[in-house]
């Protein structure tokens, strides 16, 4: 139970400074001084760096140790974390936001890694994977609640300060808890494919970003898109022709391996879209305090922690498969439900939709962890961690622009907020598909 609580301590920590900081920006644009550029960066450096660097924390996971490279992601985020807490300025805390997301890199691969490694019984390893997973529902959900309460009462700068605690304590529960990780030392870092990837999400994360401000047509969105899209034909190429490749070939063309994290992609898609969508809707359309919206938006959590552990103790008796089908179909019908209940809708309305939608997720990321992890051998368990954390961050990114540009074009927010969710809704549908193609139907499937 302990290499569990030290990894799910970490995750948590990362996917938290994600959303908590999003309430905090105003407060810190005003005390700082910072133009509408620096409050923009303050938000998306983090979330650059995060998504760009995670194949490239995957890999020197692999090379030098999971647990180093996990360890070292923990110190350099606490560190980080600190000087972005005594910022006395915009450009110095975007400069401790962009290592901070880092350090994020680091210790993301290397949470699931670990956990392959600490859990090697397919049904305590779902198990495990399931509270995993739990975390990052909670800590995106309880983002917005905890920043808003922090904000409001002591400040701006304990959005920050929260993670040294959370960090000492990551530190001291890996350090004496989880097992030194094998070191594959023939695995040589493929820097020219590492560079690709770098290059692929930040430009597509930057473009989708810049898409919910500047509208999809704009140039510099489409030169950020024609950009990602040679860089991923550069990483290919590179692959085909490296000796030791980031990700063999091989993995990707497996159908567990890359429908698993094609899944991924699309139910963060849906979710993350819906929280930021309903986010902008309740402080924006219906005029809502940071700190009303953070417990409006709490039912999509409440629920996560729950479906996480009944996933995982369910997978042994069914196999992945019809966990994930149901989770993604679930999922589908609770942003149906909110597309369907009109423009303007009683909060009682939407709380049914938002758990619905809260509990598939959860309920399917376990097996999808699963099935992504249990497709690779040992050797590349922090690349796949990587790769399936990183589609995962694309999906986050393409909800969120996508949701941002449809309440930006819309006449009202209500008619945008029905639209999003009705798009959601079909990703939600077209990932329970790709389930049914891709996801082994036991446990014991795909190496596991």
């Amino acid at each position: 139970m302990a290499p569990l609580l030290a990894v799910c301590t970490g995750y948590f920590m990362v996917i938290l400074d994600v959303t908590i900081i999003n309430v905090a920006v105003p407060a810190v644009g005003r005390d700082l001084s910072a133009s509408l550029t620096g409050i923009q960066w303050i938000t998306d450096g983090y979330t650059l760096v995060f998504a760009g660097f995670l194949m490239t924390g995957g890999a020197l996971g692999d090379r030098l140790g999971n647990r180093r490279v996990f360890w070292s992601g923990v110190v350099v985020f606490t560190v980080s974390s600190a000087a972005c807490a005594f910022a006395p300025s915009a450009p110095f805390l975007v400069a401790a936001r962009l290592v901070e997301g880092l350090g994020a890199a680091l210790i993301v691969p290397g949470s699931l890694a670990l956990l392959q490694e600490a859990y090697p019984v397919p049904a305590a390893r779902s198990r495990a994977f399931g509270l995993w997973g739990s975390m990052a529902g909670i800590a995106a959900s309880a983002g917005p609640l905890l920043g808003g309460l922090l904000v409001s009462t002591v400040g701006w700068r304990w959005v920050f300060l929260i993670n040294l605690p959370i960090g000492a304590v990551c530190l001291l529960l890996t350090s004496r808890y989880v097992a030194p990780s094998p070191r594959h030392a023939g695995r040589a870092l493929d820097w020219p494919a590492q560079c690709a990837v770098v290059a692929a999400v930040a430009s597509l994360t930057a473009a989708l970003n810049e898409a919910g401000r500047r509208g999809w047509s704009d140039p510099a969105v489409l030169c950020g898109l024609g950009l990602a899209v040679l860089a991923v034909a550069a990483f290919m190429v590179r692959e085909r022709l490296a000796r030791c490749p980031a990700l063999a070939p091989r993995l990707l063309r497996s159908r567990a391996m890359s429908g698993g994290a094609l899944i991924g992609l699309l139910f963060n898609f849906g979710f993350y879209g819906m929280v930021f969508t309903a986010s902008l809707y309740f402080q924006r359309g219906r005029g809502f305090s940071a700190l009303k919206t953070g417990l409006a938006l709490f039912p999509a959590v409440a629920v996560t922690m729950f479906a996480s552990v009944l996933s995982g103790r369910l997978t042994r008796r069914t196999g992945d498969r019809p966990l994930v089908i149901s989770g993604m179909l679930l999922g589908a019908v609770g942003l149906a439900g909110w597309a369907a209940a009109g423009s303007d809708p009683a909060y009682p309305l939407l709380v049914a939709p938002m758990m619905a939608t809260g509990f598939g997720t959860s309920f399917a990321l376990t097996g999808s962890t699963a099935t992504v992890m249990g497709a690779a051998p040992p050797e590349y368990a922090g690349a796949a961690s990587a790769l399936f954390n990183t589609t995962r961050q694309i999906g986050s990114a393409t909800g969120v622009a996508l949701g941002g540009s449809l309440l930006a074009v819309s006449t009202d927010y209500g008619s945008g907020q029905r639209t999003s969710m009705a798009i959601g809704s079909l990703a939600y549908l077209t990932a329970a598909v790709l389930a049914w193609l891709c996801v082994p139907a036991r446990a014991d499937a795909g190496g596991r």
